[in-house]
Parts: C-alpha cells; sequence; structure tokens
C-alpha cells in the first residue's frame, strides 16, 4: 500500500508542476525526437478530452475546448515535468459526419503511422462518452490498437452527468466489451473534469505506465 501511495503522491506533484505545450505536428515528418515516453489520448469528437488534459494536469487552458467537432486535425505534444519526464499526445478527435472522407482517411493514416512506429508509446487512453458508452467508431480504434500492440484503457468521461444507478451498467458493459480486445488494459477509469473525480487515479496509472 505505501507504494501505491508514494506512487500517487509522485504522480500528484508531476502534474502539479511545469507542463507546456511543445508542438502541433500535421505529419510523422513534424514528430518530436523520440527521447521520453509517450502517453496518447483518444477520443470520439465532443468526448471531453480537451476538458479532462485541462483537468488533469490542473490548467484552464493547456489543450483548446471547442464545440466544433474535429477542431484538433494533428498530433499535439505537451511536455510533463523539468527534467522532462514524459510527454502527452492529443490525437485528433474521430468519428463526426461532418468531416470530409479525405481528411478522415488523412488522420487514418496520421493515427495509424504515429501508433505503429513509435517505440516511446507507452500508452494510449481511450475517452468514452459515459453517458453513450461504447460505440462501432471506438471499436475501429480499439482494434487500430490492438493491431499496433499499443496497451490501452478506457476512460469514462462526463461520469458527473450520469445517475450512479445508471453508470454501474454502462461500466459492466464497458469492460465486458474490452475484454474482447487484447491490448485493452483491464483497469477502467471513471472520470469528471466538472468534479475532478477520477484525475487522481488517472494521473497515477499515467505515471505508472511511463515507469
Amino acid at each position: 500500500m505505501e507504494a501505491e501511495d508514494e506512487l500517487a503522491e509522485r504522480a500528484r506533484k508531476l502534474f502539479a508542476g511545469p507542463i507546456d505545450f511543445l508542438k502541433s505536428a500535421p505529419g510523422l515528418q513534424f514528430l518530436p525526437d523520440p527521447t521520453v515516453p509517450e502517453i496518447a489520448f483518444a477520443g470520439r469528437s465532443n468526448v471531453g478530452k480537451s476538458s479532462l488534459l485541462n483537468a488533469l494536469t490542473n490548467r484552464n487552458g493547456l489543450a483548446r475546448t471547442s464545440n466544433t467537432p474535429g477542431r484538433t486535425q494533428e498530433l499535439n505534444f505537451f511536455d510533463v515535468g523539468r527534467p522532462l519526464r514524459m510527454r502527452l499526445v492529443d490525437m485528433p478527435g474521430y468519428g463526426f459526419a461532418e468531416a470530409p472522407k479525405d481528411m478522415v482517411r488523412r488522420w487514418r493514416f496520421l493515427i495509424n503511422d504515429y501508433l505503429r512506429g513509435r517505440a516511446v508509446l507507452k500508452r494510449a487512453l481511450v475517452l468514452v462518452d459515459a453517458r453513450h458508452g461504447l460505440k462501432p467508431v471506438d471499436h475501429e480504434v480499439m482494434d487500430m490498437l490492438d493491431g499496433a500492440a499499443v496497451s490501452y484503457h478506457l476512460v469514462l468521461t462526463k461520469a458527473d452527468k450520469v445517475k450512479r444507478t445508471d453508470l454501474e451498467p454502462v461500466l459492466e458493459r464497458t469492460a465486458e466489451q474490452a475484454a474482447k480486445h487484447p491490448a485493452a488494459h483491464p483497469a477502467i477509469f471513471t472520470t469528471s473534469s466538472e468534479t475532478g473525480s477520477g484525475m487522481p487515479e488517472l494521473r497515477t496509472a499515467i505515471l505508472e505506465a511511463t515507469e
């Protein structure tokens, strides 16, 4: 138990310290040098990815939040810690109908190439809206992660918008579906960017994955 508490405290301190936007990469040639562990964030458009990143890092404006689906069209890299300990990677949102097909294809190639070719990528976090659970497009991305052999956690977002009695079945269903994916980590997180619930556990899991 002491080791767990010590890890949680280190995670708290790390995410309370310096965190800076590094760069946006529209293609693989723009990726930063692979010198530190990376944790990637994936999720459907409007799943609350930017809000979660801001809550996780205790910042209001680290990741831009937008009501316009598909605002993030590049891989956005954030440096964590000084000296540098890890990078967070905000991946383009997926699964909205308004995007032109060639744009969707470009994003798919970018994400696929990044996932398959990035040795320093330690884990991905696939964000799922707790009100809706896993959708077919989430399974596509999970298949992509399975194929790239990148282990990932499922993270339920917006848990504050769901009654506790309704949340349990969503969590159970999500766990059942995750069990069918070889790269899905059994630990699933329930979070709220509004209340901050689940953030300490998520920070600890991120630090653990990079060590």
